[in-house]
């Protein structure tokens, strides 16, 4: 039977988008609205603007704001205008702030006046390059150095589903802005699970690639070896479009990698992988809630994580060459941050100072002993994936904890690895707690599996069903 549609009816504009829907949006719908004109760059631009005047106040999520971005707004929708336009063209974004975007100031949460960057960061380029507008730079702790979301000279970023409560670190500020649609999507740094520490504490989907698929040229390092870009978004579909607009070799950063290793295809079969499940969460100290969320997830993934069983990193020492990382990480920032760690006149904290001195106390021969654990971790993860395709865990031993309790020290221990070892890896939501806060399920694989990782984590994710309703605001 044929219908035929009044003319009048089926021409009907849509209603417009309120400033909710705009800002609780994923990257692809958003991306779908500007390309068929439901709304328009400067618009969306202006509806985060607003809600970041009104919010930030209370979330601390930015530090700096870009007070061109209405202006990349108005050039983006004249692209959009003549045909000729960037796959994130008209799209806001969160920068972390120990990124260079030109024209604005790398603080990297330390204290003092900083001068804005000459040029943008490798990443912030191929963002302006795809038409992507800068929202801003988001908060980070002292150096960007810990797990948290405090920083005792910008003050303490919340996290949006409980304010009080940490958003986690050490690119808290990036996650706390998409989780309350005060940005798209974010780019951040991850080193022991800077990215993906947030995204589990604020219910979102990170990935960080395998070590050298994005340039970190133009970001403050934490430790060269172990310095990834980490993408954050509200949906996993999300991080592969981003993946794809800014991985690439960069012959600038002596780190970028030319692909020795491909990019696999997305071409595994979730109830055929082989799934790898640490064997005792116990032993470490995972709390009682994260566990049962776990323990849950993994009961609704039956199917999908069907092939499992209980792996190890057989007699490496993970936890050890966690602390041997971090003094990496100690050590590196003293040349990184010199000339503000000489600034007298805007000190750092004692808590900074205490750390840096410990690296400052070691010997060269202490840190060439570190850098050799970590030979030793890609080994344990190379032996690991003989065994398996994927090791499944918790992103996190925790939920977000209030901002003033003391920090956990096993915060990076399941996030950890990916960093030593190079490896890529991904968060997704798994649920909430019974007290109601969300955690994370990550996803790790071997270097080149990122597509693969996004895939099966997309599988899951579509399983679970479990993304938290995001507190964003009307």
């Amino acid at each position: 039977m044929n219908v035929e549609l009044d003319p009048a009816v089926a021409l009907e504009p849509l209603p417009p988008l309120d400033a909710k829907r705009l800002r609780g949006a994923n990257l692809c719908q958003t991306l779908t609205w500007l390309a068929s004109s439901r709304v328009s760059a400067t618009a969306l631009t202006q509806t985060y603007l607003d809600a970041i005047a009104a919010d930030n106040t209370k979330l601390n999520a930015y530090v700096a704001l870009n007070p061109h971005a209405l202006a990349e707004a108005q050039a983006s929708e004249a692209r959009r205008g003549s045909g000729k336009f960037g796959r994130f063209d008209g799209v806001p974004v969160a920068v972390k702030d120990n990124f260079d975007v030109a024209g604005l100031p790398t603080g990297c949460g330390m204290p003092g006046a900083h001068a804005p960057a000459e040029a943008d960061a490798h990443v912030v380029a191929r963002l302006r390059g795809a038409g992507a507008v800068i929202l801003g730079k988001a908060q980070v702790p002292e150096a960007s150095l810990a797990a948290t979301s405090n920083n005792p000279h910008t003050g303490a970023a919340h996290n949006p589903f409980r304010h009080g409560y940490q958003a986690g670190g050490s690119s808290g500020g990036c996650a706390a802005a998409v989780a309350a649609g005060l940005a798209a999507v974010a780019i951040g740094s991850d080193s022991l699970g800077s990215i993906r520490i947030p995204a589990s504490y604020c219910g979102l989907y990170a990935l960080k690639p395998t070590h050298g698929e994005i340039s970190t040229r133009g970001m403050l390092p934490a430790a060269r070896r172990l310095d990834s870009v980490g993408l954050i978004a509200r949906s996993v579909h999300d991080l592969g479009v981003m993946l794809h607009v800014l991985g690439g070799h960069d012959p600038a950063d002596p780190r970028s990698r030319r692909r020795r290793v491909e990019l696999a295809l997305p071409d595994w079969e979730p109830g055929k992988l082989r799934v790898g499940l640490l064997g005792d969460l116990d032993a470490y100290a995972v709390e009682p809630g994260v566990k049962f969320t776990f323990e849950r997830a993994l009961m609704a993934l039956a199917h999908e994580l069907e092939n499992r069983r209980e792996v190890s990193f057989g007699d490496f020492p993970l936890m050890r060459a966690r602390r041997a990382a971090f003094f990496m990480i100690e050590a590196e920032m003293l040349v990184t941050h010199a000339r503000a760690l000489a600034d007298t006149a805007h000190p750092v904290s004692a808590e900074l100072r205490a750390w840096l001195d410990y690296a400052r106390g070691k010997s060269a021969a202490d840190y060439a002993a570190a850098d050799r654990l970590l030979d030793a971790a890609v080994v344990a993860a190379r032996k690991l994936f003989e065994e398996v395709d994927v090791l499944v865990t918790p992103t996190t031993p925790q939920t977000a904890f209030p901002l003033e309790a003391p920090l956990p020290d096993n915060a990076g221990d399941f996030t950890c690895i990916a960093n030593l070892a190079g490896l890529p890896a991904v968060t997704i939501p798994m649920g909430l707690t019974l007290d109601g806060l969300p955690v994370g399920m990550q996803f790790v694989g071997p270097p080149g599996s990122d597509l693969r990782l996004l895939e099966l984590a997309e599988v899951c994710a579509a399983a679970l069903d479990a993304a938290p309703a995001y507190p964003v605001g009307g």
